[in-house]
């Protein structure tokens, strides 16, 4: 049994309840600007932004503190090809044969299909992986534990901090995406979990008109 290690609580903000409501209106309003955009401007962005934006989800609550995420940036446009490539394969066989009819009715508002011009487009890409277990020092597999939930929650966090940070993101899901494990030779204990596309929007870009659920649709208090 591992001795246990508690350290005091620091910096914890006490904001008054009026300073509070301010903040959660603020941040209510600015997450309600981003949108999901598929058309990406080619402009470069500063690296130690998406640095800062991957350290903001590392601290994310996961299982145990097992911390299952592994994050692999990309930038390279050889790279971004082979992974526009193999996403395209997948997508092809999704639409033409695997996806029922209620699921392609319900992506027609959006005009998807199979053509991913934007794994090539944006400047850069976020593989996220989920880790099912790491090596210790003796190389022992030390199991992860509640690892969708902590990747899930990272990436959130990821979303949001990027979207702060004055950038554009597509959450991107071909299936399978094994194929990632082999272009960006990560080892079988690593699973994709998605494709994060990272970018400004493109000039004049247009989004679907949609709209969000109320709180009381979303929401019961009790």
């Amino acid at each position: 049994m591992k001795e246990k290690n508690f350290i005091p609580l620091k910096d914890f903000p006490n904001f008054d309840e009026d300073e509070m409501l301010e903040r959660s209106k603020f941040f209510k309003e600015y997450l309600r600007k981003r949108r999901s955009i598929r058309e990406f401007s080619s402009k470069k962005i500063p690296i130690d932004v998406i640095k800062n934006c991957l350290l903001a989800a590392g601290t994310a609550p996961s299982g145990a503190n097992m911390q299952p995420w592994h994050f692999v940036v990309i930038t390279n446009s050889l790279i971004k090809r082979k992974i526009r490539i193999e996403a395209e394969k997948e997508e092809r066989e999704f639409y033409e044969n695997r996806a029922p009819d209620e699921w392609l009715e319900a992506l027609t508002p959006f005009g998807t299909d199979s053509s991913k011009p934007f794994l090539e487009n944006a400047p850069v890409l976020i593989a996220v992986f989920e880790k099912k277990y790491h090596l210790d020092l003796k190389g022992n597999k030390v199991k992860h534990y509640y690892i969708k939930e902590s990747v899930g929650i990272s990436v959130g966090m990821l979303i949001t901090s990027l979207h702060y940070s004055g950038l554009a993101t597509l959450t991107h899901t071909p299936s399978p995406m094994n194929f990632l494990n082999g272009i960006l030779g990560r080892p079988r204990n690593e699973k994709p979990f998605l494709i994060l596309v990272v970018g400004y929007p493109a000039e004049n870009v247009k989004v679907p008109d949609i709209k969000k659920k109320e709180l009381e649709v979303i929401s019961t208090f009790v």
